[in-house]
């Protein structure tokens, strides 16, 4: 049945309404940062799944080191929000974005990563405009087959070249590793610090990822730093990954049951222009927190067909249900405000303020 919250934030904001519980998003914050301090590692949260200066400010609060972005675009929102420790876990290329790098740097540490020479050789640009030192992680991959180099060889001869570089410096390594895959990342770093060491080099930053990684923040010996983006919020991925349970999903859907054509199945108000597409390689495009056995089985833009076959309970037309999506991260990025309660009371709401920022 519609609580009286979801009928207040069907009244004041309508719905689809995507909605944050506080009191969850700092037991996240918190949760996360206990982790880092207790495996001795730097707390540097990704922004990707919150855009918000405000919600990076509590994570800082908290005692993050600093974020990551994955955008510059992203990076100068937090800069005008107040954040002054930046890490872009991204190759940047070209002259537009590098003027802009360029002065992001003259207003705050930047950190950026780089997995190839042609980055590299593009990176003094930025340096020269902000008139000092950038510093550049050379992005490996051990096993998850994204960005980064493949070999220690790799990594050390990227090492040598950004040291060789007028105005940059080398920072050290930035890795995501596979779930299942530190030991073989810790194969990686000990091959690729040694050939540091033969060079004189030395990583200060050895930076690791991942939500899913979250039990194993420490785990590789020499790490620094840890970056986790969805955990603040939480989905079902991140269930299904065995890192957080429903209670430790902060942000639901609040939709609207529109149409029961038939017994069994339902429209809601709630399609791929809300909870996305990205599946996530589950069942369904979201879990329905008042009808659990009902599956949103598929999707158009502005409709989410509800399969209620195996639910004895069936929602009727008019009814506010509360989603929590698969993926969480791309449905922040399709909406300008996140809603904002605490328990059972309505706050108030929060702008995405770095939500499409593609470049």
């Amino acid at each position: 049945m519609t609580t009286a919250l979801a009928e207040e934030i069907a009244r004041v904001y309508g719905t689809p309404a995507v909605v944050i519980d506080l009191d969850k998003v700092e037991a996240n914050i918190a949760r996360l940062q206990a982790a880092c301090d207790a495996a001795g590692v730097a707390n540097r949260p990704h922004i990707k799944t919150h855009k918000s200066p405000e919600l990076a400010r509590l994570q800082v609060a908290a005692g993050a080191r600093g974020i990551t972005c994955q955008k510059l675009g992203e990076a100068e929102v937090m800069a005008d929000g107040g954040i002054d420790d930046i890490l872009i876990s991204y190759n940047i290329l070209g002259e537009e974005k590098l003027g802009r790098l360029g002065a992001l740097q003259r207003r705050v540490r930047m950190i950026v990563a780089a997995d190839n020479p042609v980055t590299i050789a593009g990176l003094p640009k930025a340096a020269e405009i902000a008139g000092r030192n950038l510093e550049v992680v050379v992005e490996c991959d051990t096993g998850r087959k994204r960005a980064g180099v493949e070999t220690p060889g790799e990594a050390v001869e990227l090492a040598k070249q950004i040291a060789a570089a007028k105005g940059l410096t080398f920072a050290g390594f930035l890795m995501y590793p596979p779930e299942t895959g530190w030991p073989a990342t810790q194969d990686f770093l000990d091959t690729a610090n040694a050939g540091l060491r033969e060079a004189g080099l030395e990583a200060g930053i050895v930076s690791t990822g991942g939500s899913p990684n979250i039990p194993n923040i420490g785990k590789l010996k020499g790490s620094t730093e840890h970056r986790s983006g969805t955990s603040i919020f939480n989905d079902r991925m991140q269930i299904a990954a065995g890192v957080a349970s429903l209670d430790d999903c902060a942000l639901t859907v609040y939709a609207t049951v529109v149409s029961r054509a038939g017994p069994e199945r339902g429209i809601l108000d709630s399609g791929s222009k809300t909870l996305t597409s990205d599946k996530g390689g589950l069942d369904g495009h979201g879990y329905i927190l008042e009808y659990p056995l009902a599956r949103i089985a598929q999707f158009a833009e502005e409709h989410g067909f509800l399969d209620l076959s195996g639910s004895n309970e069936r929602p009727n037309v008019g009814e506010v249900v509360r989603v929590v999506p698969n993926h969480v991260c791309v449905v922040v990025n399709m909406v300008d405000r996140l809603v904002t309660v605490r328990g059972d009371k309505l706050i108030g709401e929060l702008p995405v303020a770095a939500r499409g920022k593609l470049t």
